[in-house]
């Protein structure tokens, strides 16, 4: 299962982004597909809170055009979403110490860990953080394949 981290949700959202194009092309192969595809709940929450944020784009997608851009994404019937169980604890605690994680990275654990917890296969993202934790695929799917 390919899981989906919240800068690529943030791409395909915004229409100014540079990488609009292609991250949105992605998730429309993700959502059409057959396979199943995931989001982690924290990247939804966090795609909300970016893409409505004054500081970061203006003008912000409006709380009515992020909610709505979620839902389509919840349209997908092959999407699952990952939330955390009773054994995340023990999970994100593997995690944090194995990639020695302090600070703001606790985030990028938290996502590390729930993808492991759920057998996420590869997280689709561009942030290079995720290389702290060896035991997490990560892709860029905005650049091509060498």
């Amino acid at each position: 299962m390919i899981a989906v981290d919240t800068n690529i949700l943030v791409y395909a959202h915004r229409e100014d982004s540079d990488s609009h194009e292609t991250a949105y092309r992605r998730m429309g192969e993700l959502a059409e597909g057959r396979e199943t595809w995931a989001i982690p709940w924290p990247c939804v929450h966090e795609f909300l809170a970016i893409v409505t944020h004054p500081r970061i784009f203006v003008p912000p997608s409006t709380l009515a055009a992020a909610i709505d851009q979620v839902e389509a994404w919840l349209e997908s019937p092959t999407l699952v979403l990952l939330a955390e169980t009773e054994l995340h604890w023990m999970r994100l605690r593997d995690v944090l110490l194995a990639g020695k994680v302090t600070g703001p990275r606790v985030h990028d654990a938290r996502i590390a860990a729930l993808c492991a917890q759920h057998g996420v296969r590869e997280l689709w993202s561009a942030d290079r953080d995720f290389g702290r934790f060896p035991d997490l695929a990560v892709v860029n799917p905005l650049v091509k394949a060498q």
